[in-house]
């Protein structure tokens, strides 16, 4: 393998090995012009020794003092002393094709870092503009009815009071927004601990099912555990927010259910670590488009559905947060006209 195929040429051996093919040339020219030895070898001495420091000088402190530039500019730091040994003494030592690799892996880091800010700020406007549409609704509500009683109507009996009520509802509807902004806020940052304990998880399906069975009976839906699932599994996490999980999914289903549906709760040994909880239902289910985003804050897969059925939009996103904060996972099964499944995984309990 010549010189030039080598990876990890440096300055000094490529300024050395140019001097020497270029001496040698020069000395055998010198041989055929005058027939005496020392004269070839003078000029091979005297052609390497200017050769070599003129192509090292040029490498050297050319070349490799851009390089420098180039990685100075990588990492827009000021050199530590470490910093400026590397420059000076490792940095020398690296090829062309090296710093090229460098850069390029630079510029790809780059790519990334751009198309991940330009996704936040898409993410971004999309979320100021949804919670400003979310704000509205009941701020603008709120201040009809408000105007409507300013306006004379406070003195109506037959209407203030109602008018008064449905303020009132719509107070309540910013209240449980602003409150679910402010979980969702605590679980990125981390504020909420998880306090984890060893509870039987179809139990917890049951106290649940139990608190929403009158919602459910409105509509006329069934409430019960998939057959094969009533064996007591007992998982390890933090039981409250757990319980949100399973509130928010079967609330969400009863509110999207059909008339005389069924909403069911299955409990599944994964494996040795891992239990699959997943609350299915019977209802109009969610086109395909919407899946990847349904976890999304304030993202409605039926915009006009969810405005006359109500909520904040934070549900599913608070369900996400809370499993992703356990380190477990959670997936939505849908098929238009069949129904949806939401399932989440978590730790095993301890025996």
């Amino acid at each position: 393998m010549s010189v030039f195929d080598s990876k990890n040429v440096s300055p000094r051996i490529l300024s050395a090995f140019t001097a020497f093919i270029i001496s040698t040339v020069n000395a055998l020219f010198s041989l055929l012009l005058d027939a005496n030895w020392y004269t070839p070898v003078l000029v091979f001495v005297i052609t390497f020794i200017i050769t070599f420091y003129l192509y090292y000088y040029t490498l050297q402190r050319f070349i490799y003092r851009k390089i420098k530039l180039i990685y100075k500019f990588i990492y827009q730091t000021k050199a530590t002393r470490k910093e400026e040994f590397f420059y000076n003494s490792i940095l020398p030592q690296k090829s062309i094709e090296q710093v090229s690799e460098d850069v390029q892996k630079w510029a790809a880091q780059r790519r990334q870092e751009i198309e991940i800010l330009r996704a936040n700020e898409q993410f971004r406007k999309e979320f100021l503009m949804n919670l400003a549409h979310e704000l509205r609704t009941p701020i603008f509500t709120v201040q009809g009815y408000i105007d409507t009683l300013l306006g004379g109507a406070m003195n109506d009996a037959t209407v203030n009071k109602k008018f008064l009520s449905n303020a009132s509802k719509g107070m309540d509807r910013l209240v449980r927004l602003v409150d679910d902004l402010g979980e969702i806020s605590k679980l990125e940052s981390g504020r909420i601990p998880i306090i984890q304990e060893t509870f039987v998880i179809q139990d917890l399906v049951s106290d649940v099912f139990e608190e929403l069975s009158l919602a459910a009976s409105e509509k006329h839906i069934s409430l019960s555990l998939k057959k094969g699932t009533e064996g007591a599994l007992q998982v390890y996490a933090d039981k409250p927010k757990i319980k949100q999980v399973l509130v928010n999914l079967i609330e969400n289903a009863i509110k999207y259910g059909n008339e005389n549906g069924m909403i069911t709760a299955g409990c599944y040994l994964m494996d040795d670590k891992h239990i699959y909880v997943e609350i299915s239902d019977d209802g109009p289910g969610i086109a395909e488009e919407h899946l990847p985003r349904i976890f999304e804050r304030f993202y409605r897969a039926d915009r006009s559905r969810s405005r006359t059925i109500g909520g904040t939009g934070l549900g599913l996103a608070i369900v996400k947060h809370i499993v992703e904060a356990h380190g477990q996972t959670v997936n939505v099964r849908s098929k238009p006209g069949v129904g949806s499944s939401f399932g989440f995984t978590l730790e095993r309990g301890k025996e």
